[in-house]
């Protein structure tokens, strides 16, 4: 592939990722699985790109690979089912707290500026070395480490303080049910 293709295929994909993940969605109902088929469907499309004649089908080619994809993906996870006669105990993970911590996670993150929100989702989301996330920020190594310091310190203070909130409203509920239950 030529330079010149691999610039068109990028910039088709910046001008046209928040649709596609929009279909992606469409087809799984987990977000991160959403973003691994869209990615999925990219990179085989990238192998194919200079074979799209009208690049107005884009689109529809990438979404057929996403399809198929997904298909591939169903097929085999029923392969992995293997039948026996002594059924496993079933015991069902609730991750209602886990997605009430992720949801936690994202209001906090709100409270941090630009910058820090930055470099805490590079260093920590991203798993960057504090040079990778410079070289992507365009700053230094130590202005990466004390913006960090920095944006964890008030993460906590933020947790803290909604930790406190939380207690003096329920303060009231427990001193109720006390009373009831006395």
């Amino acid at each position: 592939m030529a330079q010149g293709e691999v610039l068109e295929f990028e910039e088709y994909v910046r001008t046209r990722q928040d649709a596609l993940l929009r279909s992606a969605r469409r087809l799984v109902p987990d977000p991160v699985d959403a973003q691994d088929l869209l990615q999925t469907a990219l990179v085989r499309t990238y192998g194919r790109w200079d074979g799209i004649a009208d690049k107005r089908l884009a689109d529809a080619y990438l979404r057929r690979v996403m399809i198929n994809t997904r298909t591939e993906w169903w097929r085999a996870r029923k392969l992995e089912e293997v039948p026996t006669e002594q059924l496993p105990d079933a015991s069902v993970d609730d991750s209602t707290e886990q997605h009430a911590d992720r949801a936690l996670l994202m209001d906090v993150m709100k409270v941090l500026a630009p910058k820090q929100r930055s470099v805490v989702v590079l260093r920590h989301w991203e798993q960057m070395s504090t040079e990778e996330t410079a070289a992507a920020l365009g700053m230094s190594a130590g202005t990466v480490k004390s913006t960090l310091h920095r944006a964890l310190a008030r993460l906590r203070e933020e947790l803290e303080s909604r930790d406190h909130a939380e207690l003096g409203v329920r303060a009231p509920e427990r001193e109720e049910r006390e009373r009831c239950a006395a």
